[in-house]
Order: C-alpha cells, then sequence, then structure tokens
C-alpha cells in the first residue's frame, strides 16, 4: 500500500535498530514517501548488512554505529548526523529486544538487558533528538510498543514489561513535549514476522497467530503503512 497524498520530502528520519525487520520497513516507506533516512545498529557489520539491504530497495540511506542505551554515544550520533545529513525532523524509536525465558530462570542481567534497550534506549534516543526538535520548533516522535503491554505474554515477562513502560513514556512525553510543537505517538503490533519472532518458540507463536481475526502472522510492511 502507498499514499500518494502522503508527503515527507525534505524530512531528516532517524529509525534506530533499521539494519532489518520492523525497522527496516518503516524506513523504506518513509523512503518512499520522500525522507532522507538514517538508521543505526549496534555492530558495523550489521550497519553494512542494512546499508546493502537499502541499496537493493533502491534507498540512499545512512547507516550509524551505534548503542542507544549509551547515552554519550547517542548524542555525539545526532550531532554527527546534524553536521552530515541535516537536523532530525522525525524520530522512531524501533531498536529492541524480545526473550521468553521463564520468570523462575530470570537473571539481573536478562532482565537489565530487555528494560535497557527497550526503555532506556527510548530514553536517551528521545532525549538527544527532542533537543534538536524543540529548538526547531517542531518534531515527530514515533515508539514501537506491542500488544503484549496490554495482555502480557506466558514467558518472558521483561518485554511486555518494558513495552507497557514504553506507553507511559510515550503518554507523558506527549504532554510534555506537546508545547513545542512535537507530537509524541507509539505503535503496539501484535505478531509479526521478523527474525525477533522466528527465535521464539512455536508453542508461544501459535496461540497468538490463533488470535488474530485476519487469520495470518502480520508483516513488517502492516507496521510500516
Amino acid at each position: 500500500m502507498e499514499m500518494k497524498d502522503f508527503s515527507l520530502e525534505g524530512k531528516v528520519a532517524l529509525v534506530t535498530g533499521a539494519s532489518y525487520g520492523i525497522g527496516f520497513a518503516i524506513a523504506e516507506g518513509m523512503a518512499k514517501a520522500g525522507a532522507t533516512i538514517v538508521f543505526n545498529d549496534i555492530r558495523q557489520e550489521l550497519v553494512d548488512k542494512g546499508l546493502a539491504a537499502y541499496r537493493e530497495a533502491g534507498v540512499e540511506a545512512h547507516g550509524y554505529v551505534c548503542d542507544v542505551t549509551d547515552e554519550d554515544a547517542v548524542q555525539a550520533m545526532v550531532k554527527q548526523i546534524a553536521q552530515e545529513v541535516g537536523v532530525i525532523d522525525i524520530l522512531v524509536n524501533n531498536a529492541g529486544v524480545s526473550e521468553s525465558t521463564p520468570f523462575t530462570e530470570y537473571t539481573e542481567e536478562t532482565y537489565d538487558r530487555v528494560m535497557d534497550l527497550n526503555v532506556k534506549g527510548i530514553f536517551t534516543a528521545t532525549r538527544a533528538a527532542s533537543e534538536c526538535m524543540i529548538a526547531k520548533g517542531s518534531g515527530v516522535i514515533l515508539s514501537t510498543s506491542s500488544m503484549v503491554s496490554i495482555s502480557g505474554q506466558a514467558s518472558g515477562l521483561a518485554y511486555p514489561t518494558s513495552k507497557f513502560a514504553v506507553n507511559g513514556l510515550t503518554k507523558s512525553l506527549a504532554r510534555e513535549l506537546g508545547k513545542d510543537n512535537i507530537r509524541v505517538n507509539a505503535v503496539a503490533p501484535g505478531i509479526i514476522r521478523t527474525d525477533m519472532v522466528a527465535a521464539l518458540p512455536e508453542s508461544m507463536i501459535a496461540p497468538m497467530v490463533a488470535a488474530v481475526p485476519l487469520g495470518r502472522i502480520g508483516e513488517p510492511s502492516d507496521i510500516a503503512n
């Protein structure tokens, strides 16, 4: 699906963790609407893989190595983007991780890893990008939540916990940044065909797909659209 009257011409969009999956689909969709795409990933090989995929899709993207949980690194990346590409108009907080560890087997390290990337990563990226947006007087911040933030899931509780936090963060930021003409929203996908979902056990995937009214797993392009 393409919305031919929808234009992002002249806009710079940073999509975090967009080397593949939902982030890639979002960035590709925004590029087709005219946006200049910037993305990051945690390792150079992932950035290189993403750049190759964007070229194959006919998208001229700009890739940066950055860990979104490292606030100093994020601040430096945003400044570098402003110098090399342009001031960020749109931030898509897409970087995240899921897992399915039973509660009784949880370690502090597992819990912290999920919460750091899924919540702190949004905090650091939003803080850095919003400084540019406030100075400019406009901007859009979009974050990826999940339907399990509402329903919970049978195993891997840090993931729905983190996404519940994303909902609260989004609603609060919308209230706080609205006065600066910055719109803040989140999308909460259901079960989507990604590498992250492929790593989950079939016993978790099958009931979620069965509950979808359309009777099928979602595609990354569904979220991009």
